[in-house]
């Protein structure tokens, strides 16, 4: 997969967070767990940017790593909506789908690169 490709992809899963976001219904409880969602959500594809301008191969890994912690927040406010029945766990699937895809290829790019020495 190339990078525009993934730069695209993760501002559409950006797009995805905040479109789920605002269908939230208005409780405490959903405005808690959707800011977190919202923030880590929307700072998946802005860290990946930063990784591909990255001014050193470290530079790079630390941004692409903080893509993947950020993906692994998502998911686990994923988790919490639907388990929380406050959004029903089948609406979530494919966020959650799309979310654990992202890590693999990720997590395979990093693995790409600290494997190469």
């Amino acid at each position: 997969m190339k990078a525009d490709d993934l730069r695209q992809r993760t501002k559409n899963y950006a797009l995805r967070i905040i479109r789920l976001y605002r269908k939230l219904p208005r409780s405490k409880e959903s405005e808690v767990v959707g800011v977190q969602l919202l923030r880590s959500g929307t700072s998946v594809g802005a860290q990946f940017r930063e990784g591909y301008r990255a001014k050193s191969k470290a530079d790079f890994i630390s941004k692409i790593t903080g893509s993947v912690q950020e993906l692994d927040e998502s998911l686990y406010w994923l988790e919490l909506l639907g388990e929380a029945e406050i959004v029903p766990i089948e609406r979530l699937e494919p966020l959650m789908q799309e979310t654990n895809e992202l890590i693999a290829i990720l997590t395979t790019i990093l693995k790409g690169q600290r494997d190469y020495k």
